[in-house]
């Protein structure tokens, strides 16, 4: 529809749903020229509308038509369904009338069927009837002949046809047939029985053996209960003898006869192979039946004898030797029969399983009534134990006639562990359950013993009346350290082969490692020794250094002459043990307690030199670098170690060693200006203690007066911030505390005095080797219950060193802060445990002190040092 401007409108606007006719008039006629072309637009409107009228029109007329044909097609549908209903039903219809006209074609064939099967099944019943009475009368007539083999098949088939006329037993003639077989069933029994017996009693078994053998036959179809009542009564016919003879009354029922007993019964078996083995069938295993029934009996005698024996009223006890005779005899007599009866003999008595897969049937069947008594057996072991320990206390370390050997280990340790591991063999074949672990605890009684009584009655002293003590030889000490690692070693295989031994359920009871740990106690104790040794030996260079004027030295040279001479001494000490010790971690151990010990000697002696002037000090400082790179060496000083030392060894020297170089570097500074010496106490010793820098203040020889104002400067440094976090007390200076003449006796005075003297050379030691000295601290080294290995003085104050600290290299957190290991052990040198002050069990502190050293990674951990070898120490 044209407009008046000469354009044409969009058709598509009069669609819309929101269509406004104003806006498009206002559209159309937006200027007043355009009214002029009213009238041609209201014309093209009219048109259009027109048009669209007759397409509606159009449009009505053809949906009509379509609603028409739709009714139509619907109507249509609806006859065809009616249609289709009406021959399915005449389908069905069909079918019954067919159903119908099948069933009545097929009634008189079913009917025929149901006959044919009850004829069949009458015929059949009548069969089994005539076959059942014939076969019944023919085994009555068989019977009274006693053919038996042509019984046994028949009563089979008897049985057999009976069976099916269970059912049937309602019917008269039925019951009364049923009742005469089982009447003739208990004949047979009772005939067969009488046979057997009558045969028995006339000795005529050779000549009826086969009618016997025949008779078994119809036992056996006659079932299980005539079965067994024809084997028991075999089983006491011929054991009647046997139990008239040996009866638990009479002489031949005594223990002292039990071989006759096992004998008597070889023979019966023997007899039962060449006479009565015939008659029986294999499958009844009649023999084997006998040889339960002997066991039976024989297990019930000899728990009354038993019984009787241990309620004697004379107050003799039960004979152990007998005893275990007639035990082990017994066990032999059942692994025979074990042997003979099964289809494969066991490997071994010591076994707990056969290789069989058929259970074991004569497993203890006799041995069992011996288990109750066994206790006796463990005690009688107890008791030769008990004097086997003093017999080994008075024997020599090494017989007199053998040379020393590194390798050698004292006689009487090889001798305990031979006993104990016959001992438990034996017991393991009597008894794998209660008494295997009293006899565990008979061991680890013993093997506590043997630590106590034997080994370290070797390194103690041993005087008698007015004789003077008499010190250890260094052989013996290294036999007891050797004595002490093989015991530690056994002890563990041996606690396995228990467990391996015994029942499953009572392995959890045993346990030996707190006896492998009183041997580990030993041997750390008799390493202790070793290091006292060579203390001893380097007591002179120790006086000659505190006699030397330090205090008036101009100038440093080359190292002491005291050094010289202590090395030579130590050097000649350390190539004599070291030949003889052939275990590394031995080896290591000691150089590692020797080194330990020059340091805190060195320290000690230190604070006995004064005054010390800072060139004194320069030239200590030179004499300890001299000593450590000595010391270096040490683990290699045999002409056969022709290797470089450990790393591992090497850094724990150099961190041992060490400790030295604070103190004497702090003594270096000189007292003017003040402030410098205070702070070097500070770097260098690194503690907040007025006594410890007091004693520097003494050792550089200060005057009182002067030492005044020191002691003011270094109690306003120590309270500024940066040195808040400063310990009490400088680890550093532990060893000072045994100096202390006021401390006292403490626990150090047991083990601590051991190692107190392995690592402490004062004016006051004595210049030899002290026997009781030496020997006293061994034994109180356990008695006295040291839960630290210090460095005590005379007195016995402890020093801080714990047996880790002392025998082990650094962990890597002290390796980085070495200051807070030497915190934590002046820590331990003033903090002793209250437990530590009582009296506690030599034994047990035996353990404890082994339990340091298998903890200890550096030393003896590990078990002896492996982890050391692995990080290369």
């Amino acid at each position: 529809m044209p407009q008046a401007n000469g354009t044409v409108p969009n058709p598509s606007s009069l669609d819309s749903a929101e269509y406004n006719p104003i806006e498009h008039l206002n559209a159309i006629f937006s200027h007043p020229s355009t009214l002029s072309s009213i009238s041609k637009t209201s014309s093209a409107l009219s048109k259009h509308q027109d048009e669209i009228d007759r397409e509606i029109t159009t449009l009505v007329q053809h949906q009509s038509t379509s609603d028409v044909q739709s009714v139509q097609s619907i109507q249509a549908a609806k006859s065809d369904l009616a249609e289709l209903f009406s021959k399915v039903e005449d389908v069905r219809a069909r079918a019954l009338q067919t159903e119908e006209a099948i069933t009545e074609m097929t009634a008189d064939i079913k009917r025929l069927d149901n006959t044919k099967r009850n004829l069949t099944l009458s015929m059949t019943a009548l069969k089994r009837l005539q076959m059942l009475t014939t076969a019944y009368e023919q085994l009555r007539g068989l019977s009274s002949s006693r053919q038996y083999r042509d019984c046994a098949q028949l009563l089979q088939a008897v049985i057999q046809l009976m069976a099916h006329f269970k059912s049937y037993r309602s019917i008269d003639q039925i019951a009364t047939l049923s009742r005469n077989v089982s009447d003739l069933q208990r004949e047979l029994l009772e005939q067969i029985c009488e046979d057997f017996e009558v045969t028995f009693a006339k000795a005529e078994v050779a000549p009826r053996r086969g009618m016997l053998a025949e008779a078994c036959l119809v036992m056996d179809a006659l079932g299980d209960n005539a079965r067994s009542r024809l084997i028991t009564w075999y089983c006491n016919t011929q054991l009647r003898e046997y139990r008239q003879v040996f009866r638990s009354t009479e002489e031949a029922g005594s223990l002292d006869n039990i071989s006759r007993r096992y004998a008597w019964f070889r023979r019966m078996l023997k007899t039962y192979d060449d006479e009565h083995a015939v008659m029986f069938p294999v499958h009844w295993r009649m023999n084997e039946m006998l040889a339960n029934a002997f066991c039976e009996g024989t297990r019930e005698d000899f728990r009354n004898i038993l019984s009787k024996s241990v309620r004697r009223a004379d107050g003799h006890s039960l004979d152990v030797d007998l005893l275990l005779s007639c035990l082990q005899e017994t066990l032999e007599f059942e692994h025979t029969l074990e042997r003979r009866f099964s289809n494969t003999s066991r490997a071994s008595i010591d076994t707990f399983s056969s290789d069989s897969e058929r259970a074991p049937v004569f497993s203890q069947a006799i041995s069992e009534a011996f288990e109750p008594y066994l206790s006796v057996w463990v005690e009688a072991q107890d008791k030769k134990l008990s004097t086997l320990i003093p017999q080994y206390r008075q024997q020599p370390p090494k017989p007199p006639d053998e040379d020393f050997s590194p390798q050698m280990v004292i006689p009487s340790s090889i001798e305990l562990f031979s006993f104990y591991r016959l001992t438990l063999a034996q017991c393991a074949k009597l008894s794998p359950g209660p008494r295997l672990v009293e006899l565990s605890k008979v061991f680890a009684k013993y093997l506590d013993q043997y630590a106590q009584e034997v080994l370290l009655f070797y390194v103690s002293e041993r005087s008698s009346g007015q004789t003077p003590s008499k010190t250890p030889l260094l052989e013996d000490t290294i036999l007891v350290l050797n004595t002490a690692d093989y015991c530690f070693n056994t002890c563990t295989q041996l606690e396995e082969k228990i467990k391996n031994r015994i029942d499953e359920s009572a392995r959890t009871s045993i346990d030996l490692q707190s006896q492998a740990d009183a041997f580990m106690g030993i041997a750390s104790a008799t390493v202790r020794a070793l290091v006292r040794r060579a203390e001893v030996d380097v007591e002179p260079s120790w006086r000659e250094m505190r006699n030397t004027g330090w205090s008036k030295m101009e100038s440093v040279g080359d190292q002491s002459s005291w050094v010289g001479e202590m090395l030579r001494r130590i050097k000649g000490r350390c190539e004599e043990i070291l030949g003889m010790l052939h275990k590394q971690q031995y080896a290591r151990a000691f150089c590692d307690n020797l080194v330990d010990s020059i340091a805190n000697a060195f320290i000690v002696n230190i604070f006995q030199c004064k005054p010390i002037s800072e060139v004194g000090a320069e030239q200590m400082l030179l004499d300890s670098y001299v000593l450590k790179k000595d010391f270096e060496q040490l683990l290699t000083i045999n002409p056969s170690a022709n290797t470089a030392p450990p790393a591992g060894y090497v850094k724990r020297v150099n961190r041992t060693m060490s400790r030295i170089d604070p103190i004497l570097k702090t003594l270096q500074v000189r007292p003017s200006p003040p402030e410098a010496l205070v702070q070097a106490y500070l770097i260098h010793i690194a503690d907040k203690s007025d006594t410890n820098f007091r004693k520097f203040l003494d050792l550089k020889g200060l005057r009182k007066q002067d030492q005044s104002h020191l002691m003011e400067l270094f109690q306003a440094h120590r309270a500024s911030p940066r040195n808040e976090n400063l310990p009490q007390s400088s680890a550093l200076l532990a060893p000072l505390a045994a100096t202390n003449p006021s401390a006292g006796p403490t626990i150090a005075s047991g083990i601590g005095s051991l190692s107190g003297a392995a690592t402490l050379s004062t004016s006051n030691l004595p210049a030899r080797f002290d026997a009781s000295v030496f020997g006293n601290a061994i034994m109180n080294a356990a008695r006295d219950g040291v839960d630290r290995f210090g460095t005590p003085n005379l007195g016995g104050t402890p020093v801080a060193q714990t047996p880790s600290e002392a025998m082990s290299p650094p962990t890597q957190s002290q390796q980085q802060h070495p200051q807070a290991g030497h915190e934590q052990a002046a820590r331990a040198s003033f903090e002793i445990p209250a437990a530590a002050l009582g009296a506690t069990n030599l034994n047990e502190n035996l353990r404890n002190i082994g339990k340091f050293f298998k903890r200890d990674i550096g030393g003896f951990g590990g078990r002896f040092g492996r982890a050391v070898e692995e990080s290369g120490g």
